[in-house]
């Protein structure tokens, strides 16, 4: 037997079982194709009601069309029930329903769904604290692994409900279908609430919404919302829309205050006055970012480009904000205090908030207190952590304040937040240093560390300036820690240290002689004009112990008067409580001087004579004046006690506190 003739009966045998096979899997092919499939519907919806716990019902008609790697399911009218927990009776109940089914992953028992299209469909979602959501499919509704996976979605009309009350979110949406529109078909509706605040919205949409479907181009969307104050129109396009991945827009937003955000987006933004922004607005997984942006926040302008990372833990916010004119009076709302009328009222299109002055108009005691009582948010600070450059190239403000320009880095971590450095430009001098806010503890540890170098007095009181003045420079310092959760609360139990000294200089003699109550000098300015006193050295220290401020060393000290200050002012209740008592060097006729007694309140400060040493010098010159009225001018002339002060001593004794309590306050306030 020859090889050939050997192996010739195997071939057969193997060509006879592969023709069985090959007409095997025809004949199955054939089967299926024309299997009636509508027969199994009824146990369909048996085995799926059963599986579920809830009912599962084809209306009218199943078919299927089956592929090597999935299957498309056509429902001809569906209905499927909501759990007992849920508000809406069915999760969906739709004209007709088409979907993509994989069947190799219903082996490891997971749904994967690449497209869905619904026809007029009624669909109720909800989700849970608890993790429970009306589209999981599992008789465990918290189960992750009963949710199905679905790609593409497609409607035609029809409309949505979700609800969550954990975040405050009950929405209604209406889908209507157009293919007029271009490309983008879909329009839809939303109204309700969104983060417990009234939310509308509309827009239009691409056909197809990519929830899952990974790798497929992104489609276009456009949405004009308002949410409360917050006015949000973007347009672009989006990959998916389950994470909102892959993001792509052109945004405008405005509102009344940035910090508002915080319960729509969860970014810790400032609280601010009303704003007006716009921008390029992109998302990669978790990271959110914003390109050129550009706009107003209240009187200022503001540009620049932020990111916000949601893949750290917490939330890392940074970037870079310039301001090329930024105005003071939109620093109202940073410390708690309303926005002025000016603020309030620069946002076009935008309802403006109360304001400074309509919110003390609606007190019973309006002005009673001048520090910002209104408690800051520091919960928020421990939401996210932070890094900001800020620069403003000029400052302006509508008192006139001579502020050149200023920046600061803002940093964020684990609760504390700090302002350092801190550099503004005033009165061609400089403002500098650090603040460091501690929103771990309650109340908050606040500490303030700022020096004042080289500012130029005439041009801090510009309408001293008028008078031909030439002050010498001003340096201070600012050196307080405390605790408190509102600007008043602070500064009410602060400790610490505060000065301010200048050295020599000249100024009008016009208004020290007011201040003098001179009426010699006042006839001399009037007959012989004006002329500058030469001002030796001042100073103003004050050790601050658990919010008073009590005078350390309060000298004003010119050729021809020397000014002794004592006295006190309370922080916590606002109070005001000093003697100020000139010492003229020179005599001079008709000088009605006395202490000047400065009291009251911040809000309504109170000065005036003390009545003492006038009383005596008025009965003398009654007396006098009852014997030769010429005599009654001995009892105000003005011999002259005052001595020049030690300017060396007074300005050594205001360069560091006295107290202990001061001095540990400073220093914690120095340790930031």
């Amino acid at each position: 037997m020859t090889p050939n003739t050997a192996h010739t009966p195997r071939r057969s045998i193997w060509i006879k079982l592969g023709a069985v096979l090959l007409g095997l899997f025809v004949a199955l092919l054939l089967v299926l194709a024309f299997f009636p499939w509508d027969a199994l519907r009824e146990p369909i919806n048996r085995y799926v009601s059963d599986k579920t716990g809830r009912k599962f019902e084809i209306t009218r008609r199943l078919d299927v069309d089956l592929g090597w790697r999935g299957a498309t399911v056509k429902l001809d009218g569906i209905e499927f029930a909501n759990p007992s927990w849920a508000r809406d009776p069915y999760l969906v109940r739709a004209q007709s329903a088409e979907l993509d089914l994989r069947l190799w992953p219903l082996l490891a028992r997971k749904v994967v769904i690449p497209r869905l299209a619904l026809v007029s469909p009624s669909l109720g979602l909800q989700m849970e604290e608890d993790g429970r959501r009306t589209w999981a499919l599992g008789k465990d509704t918290s189960d992750e692994a009963t949710v199905p996976t679905i790609g593409l979605l497609q409607i035609d009309g029809g409309g949505l409900d979700f609800l969550a009350e954990h975040w405050g979110v009950d929405l209604h949406a209406d889908f209507s279908f157009d293919t007029s529109r271009g490309d983008m078909p879909l329009s839809y509706r939303i109204k309700g609430r969104y983060q417990r605040q009234p939310l509308t919205a509309e827009g239009r949409t691409g056909n197809v919404l990519q929830l899952n479907a990974a790798g497929q181009p992104p489609f276009p969307l456009e949405i004009s919302a308002v949410a409360g104050h917050t006015r949000l129109k973007a347009q672009g396009t989006v990959a998916e829309l389950a994470s909102l991945d892959g993001v792509d827009a052109r945004f405008e937003l405005k509102g009344q205050n940035l910090g508002d955000l915080y319960r729509l987006l969860g970014i810790a933004l400032p609280q601010t006055s009303p704003y007006a922004l716009s921008g390029e607005l992109k998302k990669r997984a978790k990271l959110w970012e914003v390109q050129g942006l550009k706009g107003k926040l209240g009187l200022s302008d503001i540009g620049g480009d932020m990111r916000f990372d949601q893949s750290q833990k917490p939330p890392y916010l940074a970037g870079s904000l310039r301001s090329r004119v930024m105005d003071m009076d939109d620093l109202g709302p940073l410390i708690g205090l309303p926005p002025t009328a000016r603020s309030a009222n620069a946002v076009e299109g935008v309802a403006p908030p109360p304001s400074v002055a309509q919110v003390k108009r609606a007190r019973r005691d309006p002005g009673r207190k001048v520090l910002p009582t209104a408690t800051l948010d520091f919960e928020r600070l421990r939401a996210m952590n932070a890094e900001v450059k800020y620069v403003a190239d000029r400052i302006r403000n509508v008192r006139e304040l001579p502020l050149d320009k200023g920046s600061v880095q803002v940093k964020l971590k684990d609760g504390v937040l700090t302002l350092d450095p801190l550099d503004v430009g005033v009165a061609n001098g400089r403002l500098a240093g650090a603040i460091r806010i501690d929103a771990t503890q309650n109340p908050a540890d606040i500490r303030a560390a700022l020096d004042v170098r080289a500012m130029q007095l005439n041009r801090l009181i510009p309408k001293v300036e008028t008078l031909r003045t030439s002050f010498g420079k001003l340096d201070g310092r600012i050196n307080l820690s405390g605790r408190g959760n509102s600007v008043a609360g602070w500064l009410g139990s602060a400790s610490g240290d505060v000065a301010a000294l200048t050295g020599r200089g000249q100024f009008s003699n016009l208004l020290l002689e007011f201040m003098g109550l001179d009426g010699g000098e006042i006839i001399k300015f009037l007959l012989r004009g004006d002329r500058n006193v030469v001002l030796r050295c001042a100073a103003l220290a004050f050790d601050v112990d658990k919010g008073t401020m009590n005078g350390r060393s309060l000298v004003f000290d010119t050729e021809d008067t020397v000014f002794n200050v004592s006295g006190h002012a309370s922080l916590a209740n606002e109070t005001l409580d000093f003697v100020i008592r000139p010492q003229p060097k020179d005599k001079s006729i008709l000088s009605l001087r006395g202490p000047l007694v400065v009291g009251g309140t911040f809000a309504s400060p109170s000065a005036g004579v003390q009545a003492g040493p006038l009383a005596t010098r008025g009965i003398a010159a009654l007396a006098l004046g009852t014997i030769n009225p010429l005599l009654a001018l001995a009892a105000t002339v003005e011999t002259g006690p005052g001595v020049d002060a030690d300017c060396q001593e007074v300005l050594a004794l205001a360069k560091r506190p006295v107290s202990r309590e001061a001095a540990a306050g400073a220093a914690k306030a120095k340790k930031q």
